[in-house]
């Protein structure tokens, strides 16, 4: 048996993993703010995806909007919670003005993942052709949990947790917390 496939095999001695997900998007914050029903369709995405993958569970989401501050208060709250294995941040990714999600989480991971941004663009490429380069998905380890910044679309979303977050996601948690 080749060592990554060792490694997965070990992974899945770990039976349940938790997920927090955080929708960034200042619009989609409004609506809860003015207590009007929200328009978000990423967070019933992943749990309806979640529901069909019996080890991984969504345990907490929240909607906060583009802000530095709830950010990193978001990302503090969810690193105390010592049951959750990885924390996916959807929205900010993108090159407007307002996309903070990457300045305020990639210089706080400990180590980068590089393959997984590569992976998600080009996978994304298939779908939506050139403009996948717009995206700055990315992942990496910090602390003993995994942390994801993809796109705000639910096809996005979508994307990264059925092609590469739900398939390795176990292995990716396995090797952060393996004694050596």
């Amino acid at each position: 048996m080749k060592v990554h496939e060792e490694h997965k095999h070990e992974a899945h001695k770990k039976m349940e993993l938790h997920i927090a997900f955080v929708v960034v998007s200042t619009s989609r914050f409004k609506e809860l703010d003015a207590h009007k029903e929200s328009s978000d369709k990423s967070i019933p995405l992943v749990q309806k995806i979640l529901d069909k993958s019996p080890n991984i569970h969504l345990t907490h989401s929240k909607i906060i909007p583009d802000s530095i501050d709830l950010l990193e208060l978001a990302l503090d709250e969810y690193m105390t919670i010592e049951t959750i294995d990885a924390i996916i941040f959807s929205g900010g990714t993108g090159l407007s003005p307002k996309d903070i999600t990457f300045e305020t989480i990639q210089p706080q991971l400990e180590k980068e993942i590089p393959g997984f941004g590569e992976l998600f663009r080009y996978l994304s490429f298939k779908e939506i052709g050139s403009a996948a380069m717009l995206s700055r998905a990315i992942s990496g380890k910090l602390g003993n949990k995994v942390i994801f910044l993809l796109p705000g679309s639910p096809n996005a979303v979508k994307l990264a947790l059925e092609e590469l977050i739900i398939p390795e996601l176990p292995h990716m948690i396995y090797i952060i917390n393996k004694e050596e």
